[in-house]
């Protein structure tokens, strides 16, 4: 059987937009990696985006990974409005420009070369490696000063 890598991410921001941090916890055959980064001014939504692109990133080659997020809108984006916003050039429904296009467009990229299970946790509610994610985002928040 093979093993599954296990990527717990998480966003935060403080004010929205404000300075924010992502974070990941990646898991394999009884190994961690944390990552985690911060930028200046963004948005809550860049931030749960950019932690999961980090964590593709990260992989070396391609894996099956499960993804664990507690952002909707990076779950239901992925599986659900990204094949219509592709076929509407980059429109959602009512034909507005795709807020994150640019970070969307690399995550599908990014994503296409694994064979990802998004799964959704809920935030905040004792779930270890999602509290993990959490706590090193708001580190890297911290350590930019925000």
């Amino acid at each position: 059987m093979t093993a599954v890598v296990e990527i717990y991410t998480d966003g935060a921001c403080r004010g929205n937009p404000g300075p924010g941090g992502w974070a990941a916890l990646l898991s394999y055959d009884g190994r961690e990696r944390e990552i985690s980064g911060a930028e200046a001014l963004t948005t809550n939504n860049r931030m749960e985006l950019t932690a999961v692109i980090r964590a593709l990133e990260a992989l070396k080659r391609p894996v099956e990974a499960r993804v664990f997020t507690d952002s909707e809108y990076v779950r239901r984006g992925i599986t659900e409005w990204l094949p219509r916003w592709k076929a509407r050039g980059w429109r959602t429904a009512d034909r507005k420009p795709v807020k994150n296009q640019d970070l969307w467009e690399v995550l599908d990229r990014l994503a296409a070369a694994h064979h990802v299970d998004w799964q959704w946790v809920p935030g905040h509610a004792g779930v270890p490696g999602n509290e993990r994610a959490d706590q090193l985002a708001n580190r890297a928040i911290d350590a930019l000063g925000g």
